[in-house]
């Protein structure tokens, strides 16, 4: 049959990836073929020189078996579409060179012809185990990979396909494809292979091109590759059921922490409103304009603590499920500095503010930045003693303008300094409140493109800076 021309390249043409590919393939079995020829002859030639050298001391029927020298390493490396080609033509130089009647291809004693027919026998046996040793030592090579890559922790789905590779070549077909699942999809071509273990399939395999004789390698190789396909499925499951598993007790730690640190803060100014509530509605007891006064002052307060950590419980829900997204403007940071004290109320008086004397400008949400603001003065004021003042400082970069709140409490561990801006995290301090004061006060500014930090001295006490991008301009 005449080859297939192949086209001719003009100068400048470029080959595709495929082509490219299937020249270098092309070339690599040229050249296996070529070294097992030249090996084979090579074998052959030094062997019938053996033989002349030593047929003076040996007898020359005893000399044959050295033909096995060149049968056998040709069996064992190329395999059986060389080695009967070489036994062959070892019988004819044996017959030819060294057996009665000499130079010709004619015996004379017909019971030489068994002594021949040995190495043709021979050569198809070592043939077949050198070619069975090579197929289980490449099925072994393939489960071993497979075990290791999907042992790791990798992806069963990440590895499907390099495992359809080495499949390929282990089961000696052109294409193997791997679908997971009890039922395949059925759109794949090719023979089609249930992956079964233990009565449990977990996947199918379609072989396209599958040689003639490969059903014992199937038999060998697709069990013990539906066992290890079925093991890392089932870790990845196991994996997935403890990923689970954690997420809900991190959960339920979650909202047991909630319940522990909001509990406190709920039933402190609730107990306290409903006993000013009941002594106002109570007609047996006897109360002044300056007792009514003072309960209805109370009950005020409390339920303006109530709404601020419910208030801050909705703000915490909004960060985390993202939901926060700020209403920018281009405000100075004077006015929500002033804003911020003025939310604060009588206890804003502890206060001391100072201000650049150029008002600075930042792009931002004013009721976010308000409640960090807020957030974190009420931090200072909460852990600074009553006579001790809180300082409010502005300053500006050429980048950023930056607000310190700096109070005179305690301080702040270095370990405290990333710890208490988490949800429900107070310092080693204590003190009243919930911990989501500078959870948010973080969260809002990150959600302006601004940033909020701990600056502290256990005993020094501790400063909280919020930094906000500097607005070009200060009005729009």
């Amino acid at each position: 049959m005449r080859a297939e021309q192949q086209p001719l390249l003009l100068p400048g043409t470029s080959l595709s990836v495929k082509d490219r590919l299937a020249r270098w393939v092309d070339a690599v079995r040229f050249r296996g073929w070529l070294s097992g020829l030249l090996v084979s002859v090579a074998l052959l030639a030094g062997v019938t020189v053996a033989i002349e050298l030593l047929k003076s001391h040996v007898p020359v029927l005893g000399l044959g078996v050295l033909y096995l020298l060149a049968v056998l390493p040709v069996a064992v490396v190329w395999g059986l579409a060389y080695a009967i080609p070489v036994s062959i033509a070892s019988m004819l130089a044996f017959n030819f060179f060294f057996l009665p009647p000499l130079y010709t291809l004619t015996l004379a004693d017909s019971r030489n012809w068994f002594a021949l027919a040995v190495f043709l026998v021979t050569s198809i046996v070592v043939s077949e185990l050198a070619a069975r040793a090579r197929r289980q030592a490449r099925e072994s090579a393939l489960l071993a990979e497979v075990a290791t890559s999907l042992l790791k922790g990798r992806e069963v789905t990440g590895e499907l396909q390099r495992i359809a590779d080495d499949a390929t070549r282990a089961l000696q077909a052109e294409r193997a494809h791997i679908e997971l699942g009890d039922t395949p999809p059925g759109g794949e071509a090719g023979e089609r292979f249930p992956l079964a273990v233990e009565g449990r399939r977990v996947g199918t395999i379609y072989l396209e091109g599958a040689k003639h004789g490969s059903e014992s390698a199937r038999r060998r190789l697709l069990p013990a590759l539906a066992s290890l396909l079925g093991v890392a499925i089932d870790r990845e499951q196991l994996a997935q059921e403890a990923l689970e598993a954690e997420a809900l007790r991190q959960s339920d730690a979650m909202k047991t922490a909630v319940l522990r640190s909001v509990s406190h803060d709920l039933r402190t100014p609730l107990m306290a409103i409903l006993t000013s509530a009941s002594a106002l509605v109570r007609e047996d007891l006897e109360l002044d304009r300056t007792d009514r006064h003072e309960l209805a002052a109370t009950i005020l307060a409390e339920a303006s603590r109530l709404d601020r950590l419910v208030g801050n419980l909705l703000d915490l829900s909004r960060l985390q499920a993202g939901a926060a997204r700020p209403e920018a403007a281009v405000l100075l940071i004077d006015d929500l500095v002033v804003e911020a004290l003025d939310e604060l109320g009588a206890s804003g008086e502890r206060i001391e503010v100072s201000l650049p004397e150029d008002p600075a400008a930042v792009r931002a949400d004013p009721q976010q930045i308000q409640r960090v603001l807020v957030n974190l003065i009420e931090n200072a004021l909460r852990y600074s003693s009553p006579p001790g003042p809180v300082r409010v400082q502005v300053t500006t970069t050429s980048t950023e303008v930056l607000v310190r709140v700096i109070d005179h409490g305690p301080g702040l561990s270095p370990e405290e300094g990333e710890r208490i801006f988490e949800p429900f995290q107070r310092g080693s301090a204590g003190g009243r409140g919930a911990g989501l004061g500078l959870a948010i006060a973080r969260g809002f500014a990150e959600a302006n493109n601004g940033r909020v930090w701990a600056e502290s001295r256990r005993g020094q006490g501790a400063a909280f800076v919020l930094a906000l991008p500097v607005a070009l301009e200060p009005n729009e």
